[in-house]
């Protein structure tokens, strides 16, 4: 199954679209209305349909009453780094919206593994065979299983999370003969100062040499040129909901 769409509300031609990030003169509503109708515009210029594309709203250290200003905007798909943020977040907000997705994008420690296949409905970060078999035994236990993605350092940048390129052919295989279809897809973040094109069209390459369809890639300041090179999920939180407070307001209601 796709990973589910959201919905966009209808935009006036005469609706403006700020660019940049969330500087305060917007609501969350406001800025998510922009940031869809900048996603619909980068598809329709790269003449694919914008239902392609999903929006997952990265919610990291914000409280929930971010996330319910944008789930009351009607956004359902929501990205969190950390498995302990996301465990004191995200189930009283689930309980309130069962249509919620939370998708798990930070580096995961395998000894979160099972909390975060209790909680996720998509991990976007597994990065290496130590992970793959934690979650196993994590699905195994729990009895279910989040929709997985590899994630490549495209950059082999060592500082940053992600299988090494020269690796992750071997990964991919591997992970897809344990995993089957909950394996989706590829996820990439480009080192900051290089030609973002670059690494996603790399991404895309590896995603169709593997059959894969689930292309994650593109945050706030690249999500456009991701969805011209195939992106179908884009990772956007300062732009929708500001700049990051300090992580303990996070779990304020």
């Amino acid at each position: 199954m796709e990973p589910s769409v959201v919905i966009r509300p209808a935009i006036s031609g005469s609706a403006a679209v700020p660019h940049g990030a969330a500087d305060g003169s917007h609501t969350i509503a406001d800025r998510l209305r922009a940031i869809r109708a900048r996603m619909d515009q980068a598809a329709i210029q790269a003449s694919r349909d914008p239902a392609e594309v999903t929006l997952v709203a990265v919610s990291k250290f914000h409280p929930q009453t971010s996330v319910r200003a944008a789930m009351d905007a009607g956004q359902h798909v929501f990205g969190e780094n950390r498995v302990q943020e996301a465990a004191a977040k995200f189930p009283p907000l689930r309980a309130d919206n069962p249509d919620l997705r939370l998708h798990l994008i930070g580096g995961l420690q395998t000894n979160k593994a099972r909390d975060a296949v209790r909680l996720a409905d998509m991990i976007e970060s597994l990065d290496r065979p130590a992970l793959a078999d934690a979650l196993d035994r994590a699905a195994q236990a729990e009895g279910r299983l989040p929709d997985l993605l590899v994630e490549v350092n495209t950059g082999d940048e060592p500082q940053k999370f992600g299988v090494p390129r020269e690796q992750a052919d071997a990964l991919i295989r591997a992970c897809r003969q344990r995993f089957g279809e909950k394996l989706r897809g590829l996820m990439c973040i480009p080192p900051a100062h290089d030609d973002p094109h670059l690494h996603f069209r790399l991404l895309r390459a590896m995603a169709h040499t593997h059959g894969l369809s689930v292309l994650s890639m593109g945050m706030s300041a690249d999500f456009e040129q991701a969805i011209a090179e195939g992106a179908t999920l884009v990772r956007v939180g300062s732009a929708i909901f500001g700049p990051r407070p300090a992580p303990e307001s996070a779990l304020t209601p």
